[in-house]
């Protein structure tokens, strides 16, 4: 649970898709502690990866989240689609879906989109988590209205101490305790400073601010999970990062880790 310098990916690249392949992916802690329910109608481009076949279908086989940039664009963590996340190779996964409009696991409403072929951001590091992002392209398009703008480098969205929000199904308590319902906790985006003394390269991991941001609060007590990786992070109306990895949930001084995403995607025009 750690991660280094990434190559920025463009919109072409992040269309150009290409066939299903997985990388070995990192352990990596992501849910949402500390959180609220939170509508779907609220935050329409949060959606979760499911697989029936490898989760079961108690909680629609969610085991991710991600966030749709584009309308049939949806963006993950790298680690989602790995053999230690999945359990076996992403290729042998046939049933591989995005459930959008769906704030209930448990509910029918929404719509379950297979998905059509998956990029892998070249530049991701396994070891390292650097460069944790995945780019699913989907079967059939989102309404525009689902869709969120990223923030591009230099926005003020970024600022440490801006208030942001992170979505997802995930870990509730730390203890396995995995919500069928969406929820959402306030955070901070923190200084660079400050996640650098928090992960320095120890055994928790090494922040990489080009690559990285974190977010939470130094007490603790509020973060993100397992069964969060992949899913936004959301500061001023636009996605600034997608949950990685960190140190335990909810710790005091560890905060939650989030691949930056004006660091791995260049948006033309984004944040300005």
């Amino acid at each position: 649970m750690r991660r280094p310098l990434v190559r920025a990916l463009s919109l072409a690249a992040v269309a150009a898709v290409i066939p299903l392949a997985s990388p070995a992916p990192a352990a990596a802690d992501s849910v949402v502690i500390g959180g609220y329910p939170v509508e779907i109608s609220e935050s329409p481009w949060t959606v979760a990866l499911a697989s029936r076949d490898r989760f079961g279908g108690t909680r629609a086989g969610q085991f991710c989240g991600g966030a749709v940039i584009g309308r049939s664009t949806v963006l993950t963590a790298a680690h989602c689609l790995g053999e230690a996340a999945l359990g076996a190779p992403l290729g042998r996964v046939r049933d591989l879906k995005v459930i959008a409009g769906r704030g209930d696991l448990l509910g029918e409403e929404g719509r379950e989109i297979p998905v059509r072929a998956v990029r892998v951001n070249p530049a991701y590091d396994s070891y390292t988590n650097a460069g944790d992002l995945a780019v699913l392209t989907l079967t059939e398009p989102l309404p525009a209205s689902s869709v969120i703008r990223m923030a591009g480098s230099g926005d003020a969205a970024y600022r440490p101490g801006t208030d942001a929000v992170v979505y997802g199904w995930g870990d509730t308590t730390g203890g396995g305790d995995f919500a069928h319902a969406l929820r959402a906790t306030r955070v901070r985006v923190l200084s660079d400073a400050v996640c650098e003394e928090a992960y320095p390269g120890s055994a928790e991991g090494k922040y990489l601010a080009d690559s990285m941001l974190c977010a939470g609060e130094l007490g603790g007590g509020r973060d993100a999970c397992q069964g969060d990786s992949g899913g936004p992070l959301v500061a001023q109306g636009r996605l600034i990062g997608l949950v990685s990895w960190g140190s335990g949930c909810g710790r005091a001084e560890s905060p939650g880790v989030y691949t930056r995403v004006s660091g791995v995607v260049r948006e033309p025009g984004a944040g300005h």
